[in-house]
């Protein structure tokens, strides 16, 4: 179904109401599939009203409009619920990991002030004096209430709070309004390609935004059906849910296919293509993808400040190296440190004007620091990327990532492409690290689950490489230090090469 991406978004609003219409045109439909050993059918209608039940208990608990509501919970379908329904009733949802440690949750709580709290009691709690805490015993109880009105109004006024660590290292919390949903109407085309009948397997927790949005929120937008595997559910049972399931599209990050493509693959005959997030997949990694399966994946990039608007897709395909392009309705552009955009094939901040949709409305509590991250009229991401002559966008790494090599900057990118095609490699990263106070080398650190001579290494970046931009230091492990969602984590791995090769 075409739509018009020109149109704004409409006033009054709800996020979590626009969410669910679609659904009222086939309430009986399965809206989620939760799949593993106890698995569970949630259809539009079951869905609504829990949501609106959730919204009706928050109310009657003595919370209103604006209220700030942290949600402490598991990976189930509580969560999307909650988050939905505190919405609903126009409070703000802040959805948080489920792995945080009570000092981190904490720390963030005492950011933010929530008024209440949705605590699973398997889950770390924070300290807080002055906040209600709703156990979940409670909130599965509110499914079965009386529905509540939609709460409707402005829709730039704030629906959620996701936090995010920057470059900082220190949690933000990061607003976004109501409208944030209606700007994700251009991944349908410009990303997913997604229909109302399609059954879109996502891999990650329900807790992750990158499964909240593109694993329940978008299928529920257009009616389609979202399947989530049930929390503990390994990589390597998800081939087996993918057939018995018929996926027509997966999505996953870059991790999780490495694990898929060590098992042995069955044949998706309903599968039609895969979608890729939170971090640059590897352009070896993509042929290994479409060797083993036959089909592509595609990928797309955005942020916690901004929602995806760069991204390839069936319809917009580019080569495997490249990110993709601005999405139909997007306003992007590559700037300088002066903030002019950069020529073509140069290397340049990736940027998104104030006017997008998905933009944040700022950093909670942080004015000047919202304030900080923009460049006239364009908000800069801190991501690098050069521009091809088809116009799609190549991703060079982040902006604190670039390293120094004789005296040039030097993306990361550029060096672990030499690398990922070396048979029995299997994930790498390139990164400076300083060995003693003035000396600074790259390293290049890899996983491989067969041996990998130093000499193949060596002589493949002098190959390939300039003398300044090869790697002084080759590091194996078995894996490298990413999140529970599959992203690597620099600074981990640069602290444990640095504490491991440096000198006092």
């Amino acid at each position: 179904m075409s739509i018009d991406l020109q149109t704004p978004c409409p006033a009054p609003f709800n996020l979590a109401a626009y969410v669910l219409a679609a659904g009222a045109r086939a309430p009986e439909k399965t809206a989620l599939e939760v799949l593993g050993d106890n698995p569970q059918i949630w259809s539009y209608a079951r869905l609504t009203r829990a949501v609106r039940g959730v919204a009706s208990g928050l109310l009657d608990a003595g919370l209103t409009s604006g209220d700030i509501v942290l949600l402490r919970l598991g990976n189930t379908a509580d969560f999307p619920i909650a988050y939905l329904g505190a919405i609903a009733a126009g409070m703000i949802a802040v959805p948080t990991s489920s792995a945080l440690t009570k000092p981190e949750i904490t720390k963030m709580a005492q950011g933010i002030r929530p008024a209440a709290v949705l605590q699973d009691s398997g889950l770390a709690a924070p300290d807080l004096d002055d906040a209600r805490t709703i156990p979940l015993e409670t909130l599965r109880r509110f499914y079965d209430l009386p529905p509540a009105p939609w709460h409707l109004g402005d829709p730039e006024r704030p629906a959620y709070i996701v936090f995010t660590s920057g470059t900082s290292g220190t949690p933000r919390g990061v607003i976004h309004a109501h409208r944030a949903i209606w700007a994700r109407r251009m991944m349908h085309e410009g990303w997913y390609d997604l229909h109302e009948n399609d059954r879109l397997l996502h891999a990650g927790a329900f807790n992750w935004t990158f499964t909240l949005g593109t694993g329940l929120m978008d299928p529920w937008t257009i009616g389609a059906t979202a399947l989530i595997p049930e929390d503990g559910t390994a990589p390597e049972a998800l081939p087996e849910l993918l057939v018995a399931h018929r996926a027509s599209l997966f999505a996953a990050a870059p991790g999780v296919f490495r694990k898929l493509l060590r098992c042995d693959l069955p044949e998706l005959p309903a599968l039609r293509h895969a979608l890729s997030a939170g971090e640059k997949m590897p352009a070896a990694l993509h042929e290994d993808w479409q060797q083993s399966t036959g089909l592509r994946a595609y990928e797309a990039f955005g942020m916690s400040e901004c929602s995806t608007f760069i991204s390839s897709s069936p319809t917009s395909p580019v080569d495997r190296s490249a990110l993709g392009r601005a999405q139909a309705g997007r306003k992007t552009a590559l700037l300088d440190e002066y903030g002019a955009p950069v020529a073509q094939g140069k290397i340049g901040t990736i940027a998104v004007h104030k006017s997008d949709a998905g933009l944040m409305l700022g950093y909670f509590g942080a004015p000047e620091e919202t304030k900080a991250r923009f460049q006239g009229d364009w908000f800069v991401t801190g991501d690098l990327g050069r521009q091809d002559e088809t116009g799609a966008i190549h991703f060079e790494g982040r902006g604190d990532d670039m390293m120094n090599a004789g005296g040039f900057r030097l993306s990361p990118i550029e060096v672990e492409s030499v690398f990922q095609g070396v048979h029995g490699i299997e994930h790498c990263a390139a990164i400076e690290v300083t060995l003693k106070q003035g000396v600074q080398v790259i390293a290049l650190c890899y996983s491989a689950q067969s041996d990998v001579q130093e000499s193949t290494l060596q002589a493949l970046a002098t190959q390939r490489l300039a003398r300044y931009k090869q790697p002084r230091i080759y590091h194996h492990s078995d894996t490298l230090p990413t999140s529970a969602n599959g992203k690597l984590l620099r600074r981990v791995l640069r602290s444990q090469i640095e504490a491991q090769y440096g000198q006092a």
